[in-house]
């Protein structure tokens, strides 16, 4: 496992993942792998901000396909 840092706090990436997600940084242009997963992260972050109940919420991750 690869182990990187957020804002202070650790992730876990298997290597595999972790150089996928390297060499595809560094086609986009990022300056770090970290600044490309934060990227992606508030990205899908923002999906959920306009989200206020736990039942919309479910409803938001059911249609994205993160649970059944």
């Amino acid at each position: 496992e690869t182990t990187t840092m957020f804002g202070g706090h650790k992730i876990k990436i298997e290597p595999a993942l972790y150089e996928r997600l390297k060499a595809i940084a560094e086609k986009g242009g990022y300056s770090s792998v970290d600044e490309f997963v934060k990227n992606i992260l508030e990205k899908e972050a923002a999906k959920f901000d306009d989200v206020d109940d736990d039942e919309a919420l479910q409803e938001r991750l059911r249609g994205l396909g993160y649970i059944e």
